[in-house]
């Protein structure tokens, strides 16, 4: 079924593909016959302008030459005088009638009197016996010629008229006129016109590159019948680059203009009175946009007209087709909608399993994270009992000896020494007391909300816990923090935590060397104040300095540190909404900075 549409519209494909050329061959011959319209008026208007601009001289050569100083001046070449008044009065009519030169000359070709006398171009002593305007005014006849001067080199229109007195031919008068404001106005427009002599050379033309070249094959007889007449002087002649050819049943030429080549629409007429010929071109490149418009339009409508046969042609066929796909497309989607809807019903029970299995999963993560950091504060407890033992036992041992001395003094009856050394045992019991209460609160899990801290008052009670250890280290601790600086934001307890941890660590680095202070400072930026605990230990290695943060990762021995506290410092920082992090410093050693808010106004009112 589908070949027998397709025949019947190849066929009217092609009869419609021939008539779309047979129109555009029609379309571009009625176009070209318009150019050439416009092109023969365009020439109709160059003639004339040019034919009557010459009109003008016409007459003038033989009526000026029956002056009676030409007469004279004829008899007498020789008379300064008659020269003199002859060059003045030439020069007066000349730039009467606006010609461009007259001048007067004997049988012999000399040039005795001239409308330039006073110029550096002048004329006079000129001989143009070579001339033909001269020979034929000396063989009676009005002569015409157009040339370049040889001795202006400035091209001109030449009247001769023979100089008859009583009726024999004295010398010849002659009118150059100026051509170059006609010239002028044929410049800047669409078409080009210029005036080519009967060899083909372009004479006049509003291209100036054009000028003196050739539109005809140069061949030696040409060239000689130009220079025997010196008509273009010593000018170099050129032929154009012209190629013949036709479009549109008309003559056109191609000519070379720089790098591209244009095709133009010839347009011609010989002025025969004058010796030359009017050539006017016109581009055709508008002609053959047109007529490639009118194709292209045309063979647009017969796709457009084909399609539309096509599709009222397939209407019937396809309105079929397209019903059994429509019940198959109408299954297929029916039974996919009931494989979807079974698989979104499998999706959202797995969704809601991996829901309860998360929060499950976070639920166990908060209370491992709660175990964690119990067991690194009893994992620090443990570290520092060792020292607190020593730390308690001191205190006890006093005890022991003032409750020993305090019986003999009381059996001797020195009561009062009895009573100072009641007051020494009752100090010793409260140190220890101190002492106990800072490690029960940090062992404490913390159920504290955030709220307003002073950095004096947490670091005060965070010297109570790690007196021990840096007594055991035998390290120095130097604290540089000014008790002016505002309250920050965080858990009095679990700061407390963070600052044993980190202090802990440091005298941990500093174990046995021989510099083994450790530095904690403290400062405002903004609304934020940055703690610093220096050591002047080995600092920390770039290769573990992303992983120092890790839960069990530890660079101590066995049995010296879970590798849990700085990661439960890390994770109470951020929970303040800071931050905990370790460098080297430039002097050596580690710093660790832990940067915290300030506390804002309803931490402080809540804190009050």
């Amino acid at each position: 079924m589908r070949y027998r549409i397709l025949l019947p519209l190849a066929v009217l494909a092609a009869i419609g593909l021939v008539l779309v050329l047979k129109g555009s061959e029609i379309a571009a011959r009625s176009y070209m016959n318009e150019a050439e319209a416009q092109a023969g008026t365009t020439l109709r208007l160059a003639v004339s302008a040019l034919d009557g601009h010459l009109k003008r001289y016409e007459a003038l050569p033989a009526l000026i030459a029956d002056q009676n100083n030409i007469e004279a001046l004829i008899f007498d070449p020789k008379n300064e005088g008659l020269r003199a008044r002859t060059n003045a009065y030439l020069k007066e009519i000349n730039a009467l009638l606006t010609s461009s030169d007259i001048y007067v000359m004997t049988l012999d070709g000399a040039t005795i009197a001239a409308s330039n006398y006073d110029s550096p171009v002048s004329f006079v002593g000129e001989n143009f016996i070579y001339r033909p305007y001269f020979q034929d005014a000396v063989g009676g006849r009005q002569s015409r010629f157009y040339a370049l001067g040889t001795t202006s080199l400035k091209r001109g229109y030449y009247f001769g008229s023979p100089i008859e007195i009583d009726g024999i031919i004295r010398g010849v008068i002659v009118f150059k006129v100026d051509i170059d404001s006609i010239e002028a106005s044929w410049g800047g427009g669409d078409d080009r016109i210029f005036v080519s002599d009967p060899e083909g050379i372009i004479f006049m033309t509003g291209s100036p590159e054009w000028l003196y070249a050739s539109i005809l094959p140069l061949t030696p007889d040409r060239i000689a019948r130009t220079e025997a007449s010196r008509r273009y002087a010593d000018t170099k002649l050129r032929e154009l680059p012209v190629k013949r050819g036709s479009f549109a049943g008309r003559d056109v030429m191609m000519i070379a203009d720089g790098r591209a080549e244009k095709e133009y629409l010839v347009v011609s007429q010989l002025m025969p009175e004058a010796g030359w010929t009017v050539n006017v071109l016109m581009d055709t490149g508008s002609v053959r946009v047109q007529a490639q418009t009118v194709t292209v339009a045309a063979f647009l409508t017969l796709c457009l007209a084909g399609l539309a046969l096509a599709i009222i042609v397939q209407r019937r066929a396809r309105l079929n087709e397209r019903m059994q796909l429509q019940a198959e497309a109408r299954n297929e989607l029916e039974r996919r909608v009931a494989e979807r809807t079974a698989d979104l019903a499998r999706v959202n029970s797995r969704i809601e399993e991996e829901i309860a299995e998360r929060r499950l999963t976070e639920q166990r993560l908060r209370q491992t994270q709660a175990d964690l950091i119990q067991a690194g504060k009893l994992a620090g407890l443990g570290q520092m009992s060792a020292a607190l033992s020593h730390e308690l036992n001191q205190p006890l041992a006093a005890a022991k000896t003032y409750t020993e001395t305090t019986g003999v003094l009381i059996d001797l009856g020195r009561i009062e020494e009895a009573r100072d050394n009641v007051s020494r045992i009752s100090a010793l019991i409260d140190r220890m007391a101190s002492i106990s209460k800072h490690l029960r609160n940090f062992a404490r899990k913390p159920n504290e909300k955030l709220g307003a801290v002073t950095l004096d008052e947490a670091m005060r009670d965070t010297l109570e816990i790690v007196a021990a250890r840096l007594k055991a280290a035998d390290a120095t601790l130097e604290i540089k923090i000014d008790p002016a600086l505002p309250a920050v934001k965080a858990g009095a307890v679990r700061l407390q935590q963070v600052l044993v941890n980190i202090i802990t660590n440091a005298a941990d680095a500093v174990e046995g060397l021989d510099d083994r202070r450790i530095t904690v400072s403290a400062g405002r930026d903004g609304d934020k104040v940055t703690v610093s605990v220096r050591d002047r230990g080995p600092g920390v290695a770039a290769a573990i300095r992303e992983r120092i943060f890790d839960p069990f990762f530890t660079t101590k021995g066995v049995g010296k540190g879970l590798g849990l506290g700085l990661s439960i410092s890390y994770n109470i920082v951020k929970d303040f909404g800071g931050s905990l992090s370790v460098a080297d410093h430039p002097e050596g050693g580690a710093v660790f900075l832990i940067e915290l808010q300030v506390a804002d106004g309803n931490l402080l009112e809540a804190a009050e």
